[in-house]
């Protein structure tokens, strides 16, 4: 089954009028984002912007960060935290499942008389 485009929340779908609009934001706002490095859109093969749902999460959390009175270096520096932050998390979880799966038993079908 193909899943459209749209399903995937990293997928690049949506224009950069669009993607403001959903954020809340004028263009400028997200060309300066991106110059800054907080965002990083898809290009299309012509090289045209292309917003995905991720982005747009992302830039209403930079906008939030804004309204908290952080600059842009503050907030660059907050959205690497949190990358690090999740990036521990799911090393923390895949090494617990490692050390749970060493602690079974092994499997080991009854002796034979």
């Amino acid at each position: 089954m193909v899943t459209p485009g749209w399903a995937d929340p990293a997928q690049g779908v949506y224009g950069i009028a669009v993607a403001a609009e959903l954020a809340g934001l004028h263009p400028q706002t997200l060309r300066i984002y991106e110059r800054e490095g907080l965002v990083e859109p898809a290009r299309s093969a012509g090289g045209t912007r292309r917003y995905s749902q991720n982005d747009i999460t992302r830039l209403l959390e930079i906008t939030a960060l804004s309204g908290d009175g952080l600059n842009l270096a503050g907030i660059r520096r907050v959205l690497a935290m949190q990358e690090e932050t999740r990036r521990l998390q799911a090393e923390v979880s895949r090494l617990k499942e490692a050390a749970r799966r060493r602690a079974r038993p092994a499997q080991h079908p009854p002796d034979s008389p």
